[in-house]
């Protein structure tokens, strides 16, 4: 379960990213 959380974490940090920077994307 704990790599599942981590895993997801990591998934929403990337989207704020992208949502934030999208000319990065």
């Amino acid at each position: 379960m704990t790599y599942l959380f981590a895993v997801a974490i990591l998934v929403f940090v990337y989207l704020c990213y992208v949502l934030v920077k999208p000319e990065k994307f």
